[in-house]
């Protein structure tokens, strides 16, 4: 009896995958569920990242950011120019208990980070930051001087 002997290619699930199909409005992880290493890559996925919710004005920006479970103490925002930083220190804990015994202990301790550039510098003296029920609201003025004018296209 004669065996066929196949050859092995790491990347053949890659070329089965058709970005044409893609919906553009699905996110990352909708979209690769259909990928075939997704089911082993369950259990590996990151943290929650921090939110946004940015409003522009004449005078500035209104930043309402998600930050659950942080203390406000272990909050960061730092501006340079126009890019605004957000770190935020996390610690979680979880316990499940059965029948008063403890089964699992789960614990997480990280950092969340995110990056956003705005369109115009921000007016750090003047800037505001709360932090309440999770939501960080930033007040962030824009500089003065600071404005563009419509270039002329001749």
């Amino acid at each position: 009896m004669a065996r066929q002997l196949t050859r092995f290619s790491p990347f053949s699930d890659l070329a089965r995958f058709d970005p044409i199909r893609m919906d553009p409005f699905r996110s990352f992880e909708e979209a690769m569920r259909e990928f075939s290493l997704m089911p082993s890559l369950r259990g590996f996925e990151a943290e929650p990242s921090i939110r946004l919710d940015v409003q522009e004005s004449d005078q500035g920006y209104e930043v309402k950011a998600d930050v659950p479970g942080a203390k406000k103490e272990d909050i960061q925002v730092s501006i340079e120019g126009n890019q605004v930083i957000i770190r935020a220190k996390t610690a979680e804990e979880n316990e499940e208990r059965q029948e008063g015994k403890l089964v699992r202990r789960e614990r997480y301790v990280g950092e969340q980070y995110r990056s956003f550039s705005l369109s115009s510098e921000i007016d750090d003296q003047h800037a505001e930051a709360r932090y309440a029920d999770g939501v960080l609201s930033l007040k962030l003025p824009k500089r003065s001087g600071g404005t563009s004018k419509p270039l002329a296209i001749k």
